[in-house]
């Protein structure tokens, strides 16, 4: 069928994934936007063909909880490693932290931020804001200013943003509850881990055990169930970040089950490690929360395939070395890279799992994007979407080595670790920022800031030529889980 119609890209021969199938179609790409998918013989002409033979088509991967450290430590990651190594990992949109320095708590920070953002950004973006007592007055202008949502800290990390009082927590979220505005959770509570880690020290514990023994699940349970109440007597939307134990699983089911709008994630290191790893993985593993024992683990997975938690995120946070290596575990700066190792991990692991890629779709793309009110133009392989599509080999075995991320910290606990699946090709927007495993020079600075999407419609790409309608062949619908 002939069209007048010139695509800028069409993907033929892959296998794409939905949320609820996997089915053979090309992909027709223009300005940015998929303009069609169905069988080749319906594509219209393109300016450039991918054979994606042999390949899985996914959404790009949407994660929702990274810490890019631009600007203040640049040192350790900017906004142009962080999102290479993102590109190289089948995601496409991140959201970054803001614990920053400055952090980012009012306009100022916030359009400094954004300047640098797209300035260097492979991969689109949005910026979180501190949600704390210091920010309370600027809710406004940050809202204004174009942040993703806010981040409040119950629990101290790194950048020692200082945790609110219950108190001032009822009173933020009563604040930007009626602005729709999804409030993350660093769900622990401050206090019990100070006692907890001062008692610890004065036992003369350095060891890396130790910073589990401070942070025990219980700190999250309180502040999970805590968080809840607060967001259910205001009606504010809120996020629970890196789920790390299973206890944590009861409160965010009760919440749910009230009709809460609560949405939970979890990351690759509650997963796929455990306290058996402290031994020989040392500084390196230690992250706020702490990886746990190993019985946390099915629950977190069982919970994931029964929708309990909403996502995969990874809360990339990298460090130099030397910052990751000391012998005294208090001094070991908390988080590790991620963003491009999730996906690799993910699809190899599910399976052994017994959930699908479709399952994957569900937690890396569709939900992350419904509850930042992303979707449909993002998280989803559908005419009129952003084109923001991973293409990857599963059947790609490789190994894991620190020296050859994109991300500045050439250090973290995934070292060696075996993958079968491999992102090859990273389209945001439809341009490739990955192809072919190199990143690709022109890229950088397309990321654009999720924002600017947010206000726009979604194109309907087929009014500008009526003869699109005979040549598109729509995916089967599917009807996801909603995580909003």
């Amino acid at each position: 069928m002939t069209t007048d119609i010139i695509a800028d890209l069409v993907i033929h021969g892959g296998t794409i994934v939905s949320p609820d199938t996997e089915y053979k179609a090309s992909i027709a790409i223009k300005d940015g936007a998929i303009l069609a998918i169905g069988e080749q013989s319906a594509m219209p002409k393109a300016k450039e063909e991918l054979d994606a033979t042999g390949l899985h088509i996914l959404p790009g991967a949407i994660d929702v909880h990274v810490h890019f450290r631009d600007p203040g430590y640049a040192q350790k990651e900017d906004f142009a490693s962080g999102t290479a190594a993102a590109a190289f990992g089948g995601v496409t949109t991140v959201f970054d932290m803001p614990n920053t320095l400055p952090a980012i708590s009012d306009a100022a920070s916030l359009k400094e931020k954004h300047a640098i953002a797209s300035a260097k950004a492979h991969v689109d973006y949005g910026l979180y804001a501190v949600l704390g007592e210091d920010s309370l007055p600027n809710i406004g202008e940050l809202i204004e200013g174009g942040v993703i949502g806010f981040k409040c800290y119950m629990g101290n990390t790194f950048g020692r943003i200082p945790s609110p009082t219950t108190g001032a927590m009822l009173e933020l979220f009563e604040i930007v509850a009626p602005t729709g505005k999804r409030i993350s959770l660093h769900a622990e509570t401050n206090s019990i881990m100070e006692r907890r880690e001062a008692r610890l020290r004065q036992m003369g514990r350095s060891d890396p055990l130790a910073h589990l023994a401070a942070r025990p699940a219980v700190v999250a349970t309180e502040a999970v169930a805590r968080a809840a109440i607060l967001a259910e007597w205001t009606g504010a939307r809120i996020h629970i970040l890196h789920i790390s134990s299973a206890a944590e699983l009861r409160p965010l089911a009760d919440a749910k089950a009230r009709g809460v709008d609560i949405t939970g994630e979890t990351c690759p290191q509650y997963l796929l490690l455990s306290a058996d790893d402290y031994e020989a993985k040392r500084g390196v593993i230690r992250v706020n929360p702490p990886v746990r024992e190993v019985e946390n683990q099915d629950p977190i997975w069982q919970a994931l395939v029964d929708g309990t938690i909403d996502m995969i995120a990874t809360d990339h946070a990298p460090h130099a070395p030397e910052e990751k290596t000391r012998a005294d575990i208090w001094s070991v700066d908390c988080g590790f890279p991620g963003v491009e190792t999730q996906m690799p991990l993910m699809l190899t692991e599910i399976a052994r799992r017994g959930a699908s890629l479709s399952d994957y779709v569900r937690w890396s793309a569709e939900n992350p994007a419904k509850s930042f009110g992303l979707f449909p133009r993002k998280g989803a392989l559908m005419v009129g979407s952003d084109a923001d599509i991973a293409i990857v080999d599963t059947n790609r075995a490789w190994t894991i080595d620190d020296a050859l991320i994109q991300s500045t910290a050439k250090i973290s606990p995934w070292h060696g670790m075996h993958a079968t699946a491999l992102p090859i090709h990273t389209i945001v927007r439809g341009r490739f920022a990955m192809k072919d495993r190199q990143l690709q020079a022109d890229a950088r600075g397309w990321g654009r800031s999720v924002h600017d999407i947010q206000s726009m419609p979604v194109p309907d790409v087929r009014n500008e030529n009526q003869t699109i309608a005979a040549v598109t062949s729509q995916a089967p619908s599917h009807t996801g889980s909603a995580a909003a």
